[in-house]
C-alpha cells in the first residue's frame, strides 16, 4: 500500500491472513509514500509486487501515472487499485463496490431520496458514484474545495443525470442536511491522523442515517452523535473488507471468504493480535 500516514494500516494483516488461508505466500507490505508516490510507484513494479493498493491522498494523483484504467475506475478518475501485468500498471477502484456492499447489507431498507456527501477527494469520487448507482435520487456533495467539487461534479455527469447532482461549500451544509434522508462522511475528518468530527452535531436530525467511512477508530465523534440521537448509524469496517476483498481478488486471482475477513477486520480492531508476518513493514 502506498499512502501518507499508514504506519497503523491493518490491510497487510487483512491480507496476509486471507492469503495463508488460500495457501498463498503473500506479503502486503506499506511503503509510507514520504519520497512522492511516482518514486515508489516505480520501486514495487521494479521489485516484482503483484501490484499495489493507492490510499489517501493519492487516488486521483496516481491516474496520470498509469497506462490503463478499468471502465468503473475511468468514469470515477480516482483508484485505489493498481495491479503491474505485462509491462503496463492498470488501476481499478475497488472502493466503490466496497461502499455499496458494506451500504446494502449494513442500512436495508435506508431511504435515498436526498443524501449528502462529506468530502469529494478520491474515495468521495467512489462513494457518490456508488450511491448513485445504487438509487440514490439526489446527492449533494460538500467539499471546502471548489476545484475539487466542480470535478466531481463534473466526472458524475458524464454517467449520471445531472439533476441528481449538486456541489457545495461547507456554508450550505445546515440548508442541505435539513432536507437529507442521510449523510456520508467520505472525507479523511475523523480518521486517527485527522480527528475531530467532520460537522457539528447539532446539524444531525432524527429523520437521517449516518454512514462514516473512516474505520479506525471504529467509533468515530461522529458516529457516537448519531447513535446519541437515536440514528441508525454505520462505520466504515465493512467497506474496508469489501474493498480489500475486490483488491485481494485482483492481485491474486483467488476468490477471498468476505466473512472470514470481515470476522478477521472485526478481532484486529479489538485488539486480538495477529501471525506477524514474515516481512517486516516498510517506511520510505
Amino acid at each position: 500500500m502506498i499512502g501518507a500516514g499508514i504506519e497503523t494500516s491493518l490491510s497487510p494483516a487483512l491480507h496476509e491472513a486471507e492469503g495463508r488461508a488460500h495457501g498463498l505466500d503473500l506479503t502486503y507490505i506499506l511503503f509510507d509514500a514520504e519520497s512522492g508516490l511516482g518514486p515508489l510507484l516505480d520501486r514495487a513494479e521494479a521489485a516484482g509486487f503483484a501490484g499495489v493498493n493507492i490510499t489517501h491522498p493519492f487516488k486521483q494523483q496516481v491516474v496520470g501515472l498509469l497506462d490503463d484504467l478499468s471502465p468503473q475506475a475511468r468514469d470515477i478518475g480516482a483508484v485505489n487499485t493498481v495491479v503491474f501485468a505485462g509491462g503496463r500498471r492498470v488501476g481499478h477502484n475497488t472502493d466503490a463496490f466496497g461502499f455499496a456492499e458494506a451500504f446494502r447489507r449494513g442500512l436495508p431498507g435506508a431511504a435515498v431520496d436526498r443524501v449528502v456527501q462529506l468530502g469529494a477527494g478520491g474515495a468521495g469520487a467512489a462513494c457518490a458514484f456508488a450511491q448513485l448507482g445504487a438509487g440514490v435520487r439526489h446527492l449533494t456533495v460538500v467539499d471546502p474545495d471548489a476545484d475539487r467539487r466542480g470535478l466531481l461534479a463534473e466526472a458524475l455527469s458524464t454517467r449520471f443525470e445531472l439533476e441528481r447532482i449538486a456541489v457545495a461549500p461547507p456554508a450550505e451544509l445546515p440548508a442541505a442536511l435539513a432536507a437529507a434522508d442521510g449523510l456520508v462522511n467520505a472525507s479523511p475528518v475523523g480518521m486517527r491522523a485527522n480527528p475531530g468530527p467532520p460537522l457539528p452535531a447539532g446539524l444531525l436530525h432524527p429523520r437521517m442515517w449516518v454512514v462514516d467511512i473512516v474505520y479506525m477508530p471504529v467509533e468515530t465523534r461522529l458516529l457516537r452523535s448519531a447513535r446519541a440521537h437515536g440514528l441508525r448509524a454505520l462505520g466504515g469496517t465493512a467497506m474496508c473488507v469489501f474493498q480489500a476483498a475486490a483488491a485481494f481478488q485482483l492481485f491474486t486471482g483467488r476468490t477471498p471468504d468476505t466473512a472470514r475477513m470481515l470476522t478477521h477486520l472485526t478481532l484486529l480492531l479489538q485488539g486480538v493480535p495477529d501471525e506477524p508476518s514474515p516481512i517486516a513493514n516498510e517506511r520510505r
